[in-house]
């Protein structure tokens, strides 16, 4: 790599009306691209942030084989970690770099105001355009199924255990909670043998109203319900009562959870890579921030699929895409799209790319290997499997109760309309739950339901 920058982000106000810079009309064609194949480009390209020195130092290594295979362009490293209430502020602001990556929820939004570039032309030149799984690649389509954004991760939730405080706790680690009341005894007995957090609550920037509607999908409710073109909260609903009740019980009867009821993502999976929470509910590819990131010891580490009970119960799904900057020049959008290709998808659709990929992680004793939801069949992903079978360096046995069943259970999008908007909603009702013995529950939801469909109304 010619140099690395990690460039902090600014937070500005977001301002109404953010004007469009791209349109369809203004895609760029592969012909463009070609045109543009030897012009210098300066690429900015997202790295999270807070990775150890042999994180960066994979990173770099990666990046140094691109710039090797392409010469003209130069990559600079941004730290960026997407926020949801930040997110918006630095989309307005100008602050991103040009390849970032987002989750699935925000990607039609981002595609119908215009607030990223259309790339559609040259990813449907990618020679496994057509391979990407039908439900995840729609996340990153336009309504006329052009692919603006890139599927680059995906998830199903799971409950993410410490193995070692299951032992302490007099609890068999290659034997999770398989149901909700076992959860919630689990949880129990964790708080009450080891001192630590039974059950750990995000509740704060989006995530308790995720993690909330994780529990209510997986008991078998929906938070929206869709007839054509007409979206209808659900949320004051017997449901989403009944996931509330639940957190109620653990809370203030079982006192399982905790004193810590603002947790974010990053905050939530620091303490339990601190070994202070016993479990948690998260997308199940979790495992590299917790050791990259948090300095989780590997042998702690376990995960298992939620339990399903209910007529309709299913996981709730996600994952991310990769998007470039609206404002990118023709020749950035290019790079950009070369940049897709190998830093993520390289190592999933490649041979090269994904020995190149784990020799990176391996060398710098970083995870390779961990289970994951694939965003191509799973025959596509057992494959490349297979590629890296001899740098595997996880304790693939200790993922079994996850990896072993989570192609078995139903999965199911995430709330289509105003998603960030209903979890940011349902954060502090969430909050309430845990905070206060008396809070109204009915009241709540009924409040929370009418700001949803208002916002659902806005569009």
């Amino acid at each position: 790599m010619k140099s690395r920058m990690i460039a902090p982000l600014a937070v500005v106000a977001l301002t109404a009306g953010l004007a469009a810079c791209s349109t369809g009309d203004d895609a760029l064609t592969p012909a463009d691209a070609e045109a543009l194949a030897d012009e210098e480009v300066t690429l900015h390209v997202a790295i999270d942030e807070g990775l150890e020195d042999e994180a960066i130092e994979a990173f770099e290594t990666r990046a140094a084989e691109f710039t090797e295979q392409h010469p003209h362009i130069t990559v600079e490293a941004q730290e960026y970690t997407w926020t949801g209430t930040t997110f918006a502020a630095d989309l307005a602001g100008g602050t991103l770099p040009t390849v970032f990556t987002v989750p699935f929820t925000d990607g039609r939004g981002l595609i119908e105001r215009q607030q990223i570039a259309d790339i559609s032309a040259l990813v449907a030149e990618l020679p496994y355009a057509d391979q990407f799984n039908e439900t995840v690649a729609a996340a990153g389509q336009s309504a006329d199924g052009a692919q603006w954004a890139v599927p680059v991760a995906a998830y199903g939730q799971g409950i993410h255990y410490n193995r070692a405080l299951f032992a302490e706790a007099g609890l068999d680690p290659d034997a999770p909670p398989t149901t909700w009341e076992e959860v919630r005894e689990a949880a129990r007995t964790i708080s009450e043998e080891t001192g630590q957090t039974g059950l750990g609550m995000m509740t704060s920037s989006n995530t308790g109203g995720w993690i909330l509607t994780t529990l209510v999908y997986a008991m078998g409710g929906r938070a929206e319900a869709v007839d054509g073109e007409e979206v209808t909260a659900t949320i004051d609903t017997p449901d989403y009562k009944e996931a509330l009740e639940y957190l109620h019980a653990m809370r203030w009867e079982d006192d399982s959870m905790g004193d810590e009821f603002l947790y974010d993502w990053a905050t939530s999976h620091a303490d339990f890579g601190a070994g202070k929470i016993g479990m948690m509910i998260s997308g199940g590819g979790d495992y590299g921030n917790l050791v990259t990131q948090n300095a989780m010891n590997p042998d702690d580490y376990g995960v298992t699929v939620l339990p399903l009970e209910g007529d309709d119960a299913a996981v709730l799904g996600g994952g991310t895409l990769a998007a470039v900057d609206a404002k990118a020049t023709p020749a950035e959008q290019a790079a950009a799209v070369e940049w897709i290709d190998f830093y993520y998808l390289g190592k999933l659709t490649t041979q090269e790319g994904a020995v190149a990929d784990a020799e990176a992680a391996a060398a710098q004793d970083q995870p390779v290997g961990a289970p994951i939801l694939p965003v191509f069949d799973k025959a596509t992903y057992d494959r490349s499997q297979e590629w890296i079978a001899d740098l595997i360096n996880v304790p693939l046995e200790q993922f079994a109760p996850y990896s072993d069943r989570i192609y078995d259970q139903p999965l199911a999008a995430e709330p289509p309309a105003a998603t960030q908007d209903l979890y940011a909603t349902l954060d502090p009702v969430v909050q309430a739950v845990l905070t206060d013995e008396n809070a109204d529950i009915d009241t709540l939801l009924a409040d929370a339901e009418q700001q949803v469909q208002t916002l659902i109304d806005r569009g």
